[in-house]
């Protein structure tokens, strides 16, 4: 090779790579993993290593690749022209498209059914199914992290701990938790039901907890349920397991209560993020019908626990993730290799930037309702175009945690996402606070999406909305929007129906703004995250969940801030400015990022910023 032609092939590498290796220098320095993110950061990715790095190289063009997807199946769906309007409203942040760095579909729950009946094999490993409670929660481990795999976002088991207690009842007993403190293990360790009960919690949660190679180092997305008897007949009533034997609600109710008192412990010693737990309680529109259940509840965060809580005044729906709420279209067992009751979850999400939509609709002097429908409709076709793409997967043989049984494509909605809710509000001088100008503006918003969404349903496909996390949308859309000149009131938007920020909305008007008026029309749910500076006393908790039946408020949590140490490793569930054990003030803080719990330090940039801007209420001085 000559000098000329050799200078020529250097310099198309420069040209062609010049732009991956500026990044890799810039990741080398930035502050933690979701800051050296360019594309989608994460909280959840808590090490900066190689492997992080190598992750994010290649997410620029995966989403150029997605978008070509996009791009042809539109054109063969509804035209060239829907293809156009696709492109240009993305690339104008009228709209977002969650996880165009995957090609996989975004959460789901399953039913592990398919597990019991041939292990590992439904999914190409090579385990049997398991016989006892030991190879149950090894075999548990390797399905989640295959499940987890074929999914960008969270993967939710509400059916763990029935399965669980069936292998414990196999093992000990159908009374086993009359009797836990029975040794069952001898020799230098002996250990009682109890201790093998723990032992397998702490498998389990830890090895979850662990970052992932499949995810870019990071943990895999586990949610978990809990029920009330109620859920648990309505869920389980015709459930019948492989051999014959019939779910036990007196010890699944032990059990339940066993993992959430043992991993509110655990948190003391480990900062686990997962799993994300939802308790889910029916009421009768004046209290909670079981009320032992409900009790517990109040009880656990009496005692500084930190999990949601979902409310129906029916069991036809479930929250299966850290805010999405589905409708159980079977909501009693049915499995027939096609997925149980439980089975549920979004296959995608596109999200509307509601301030831009509101300030270009005020301008253009468009009706805002008017507006809202046409993009809704738009967002329809877009979905269905991406809902096709995932069944030319399937039909590739490319999904086979679809073809094993544990959910179905039907069974999954196709989410329309919404952001920035508040922030058009406020440019229409509304004031946020329980008033009607409010409520009327959100109706104006949301009822109409509703509606499409309805019109839409078939046989086939679903659709739903959700006020989505926007973990890191909230500070794009931020950002884009003040570079475009429109009216942009903080550098992150909200994920709530309240500021975060502001300090004049008491506990009780946020549960009133997530209550029924809006929420009714939020058919893939929204969470409340009530932060509060101190915890609540049981009694107290328990007013507020009276307080969530009368507002229709059906998804909650409570945010305090946790300390951790980062020179001893104490840890407390209260925010402390200076270590108790060892004196340090170098502490670091476990909060929300938005759906789960994260050190603070491994918060994007932004939204380290955000969360010193929230206001945290004297929750003690409000509820009475």
């Amino acid at each position: 090779m000559d000098w000329s032609t050799r200078m020529k092939t250097v310099e198309t590498y420069r040209n062609r790579y010049s732009k991956y290796l500026n990044f890799i220098n810039k990741y080398k320095s930035a502050q933690n993993a979701s800051t050296g993110s360019e594309v989608d950061s994460n909280a959840n990715v808590e090490s900066k290593n190689i492997t992080t790095m190598v992750g994010e190289l290649p997410k620029k063009e995966m989403i150029g690749m997605n978008r070509l997807l996009m791009i042809n199946k539109l054109t063969e769906m509804y035209g060239a022209e829907i293809a156009d309007e696709y492109i240009r409203q993305l690339e104008t942040h009228e709209i977002y498209k969650h996880d165009e760095t995957s090609l996989m579909p975004y959460c789901v729950s399953i039913s592990m059914y398919p597990f019991l009946l041939k292990g590992m094999a439904c999914l190409g490993g090579t385990s049997a199914p398991p016989k006892h409670l030991s190879s149950f929660c090894g075999s548990f481990i390797n399905l989640f992290f295959a499940v987890a795999a074929q999914f960008a976002g969270a993967v939710s088991t509400p059916e763990f701990l029935t399965y669980f207690d069936y292998f414990a009842r196999k093992e000990y007993g159908n009374d086993y938790y009359q009797h836990a403190d029975q040794v069952v293990a001898l020799g230098n360790y002996p250990r009682t039901i109890d201790d093998v009960i723990v032992d397998c919690f702490q498998q389990v949660t830890h090895s979850l907890n662990q970052p992932a190679a499949a995810r870019n180092f990071q943990s895999v997305f586990w949610n978990i349920a809990y029920f009330d008897k109620p859920y648990f007949d309505g869920i389980f009533d015709n459930f019948v397991f492989p051999d014959g034997d019939l779910p036990q609600w007196e010890s699944v109710s032990w059990l339940q209560k066993r993992f959430m008192k043992w991993f509110n412990a655990e948190r003391l010693r480990k900062p686990l993020t997962f799993p994300v737990e939802t308790v889910s309680l029916l009421h009768d529109g004046a209290d909670f019908v079981d009320k032992e259940w409900a009790d517990f509840t109040a009880e656990m965060w009496g005692e500084k626990h930190s999990f949601f809580l979902y409310i129906s005044d029916s069991v036809d729906s479930l929250s299966s993730c850290c805010r999405l709420k589905n409708e159980i279209k079977e909501n009693t067992f049915s499995f027939t290799l096609g997925a149980g009751g439980v089975s549920t979850g979004s296959k995608g999400v596109i999200t509307i930037n509601l301030n831009r939509l509101v300030q270009n609709a005020t301008k253009a002097g468009v009706d805002i309702s008017d507006a809202v429908r046409e993009q809704i409709l738009k967002n329809h076709k877009y979905l269905r175009a991406y809902n096709e793409i995932v069944k030319d997967n399937f039909n590739a043989r490319l999904l086979p945690v679809y073809d094993a049984g544990f959910i179905k494509l039907s069974g999954q909605y196709l989410t329309n996402g919404i952001n920035g809710f508040v922030e058009g509000a406020e440019f229409l001088g509304i004031d946020i606070s329980p008033n009607e100008e409010y409520f009327k503006y959100g109706e104006k918003i949301l009822k109409p999406i509703y509606e499409e969404n309805q019109k839409a349903k078939t046989a086939d496909i679903m659709f739903n909305t959700e006020f989505v996390p926007a973990e890191n949308l909230g500070v794009k859309n931020a950002a884009w929007d003040k570079k475009d000149g429109y009216v942009v009131p903080r550098d992150c938007y909200n994920s709530y129906f309240y500021l975060v920020e502001d300090d004049g909305t008491n506990v009780v008007d946020k549960f009133i703004l997530h209550g029924e008026r809006l929420t009714r029309y939020l058919d893939g749910g929204s969470a409340l995250h009530c932060n509060l500076d101190e915890h609540l006393t049981k009694e107290q908790y328990r007013s507020l969940m009276k307080t969530a039946i009368k507002t229709g408020c059906s998804y909650f949590t409570f945010n305090i801030p946790n300390t951790i140490c980062n020179d001893c490793g104490y840890i407390s569930k209260d925010r402390l400015t200076v270590c108790p054990r060892c004196g340090s003030k170098r502490l670091d803080y476990l909060t929300r990022v938005i759906g789960y719990l994260k050190r603070v330090s491994a918060f994007s940039e932004a939204r380290q910023k955000e969360e010193k801007k929230r206001y945290y209420a004297n929750g003690s001085s409000e509820v009475q």
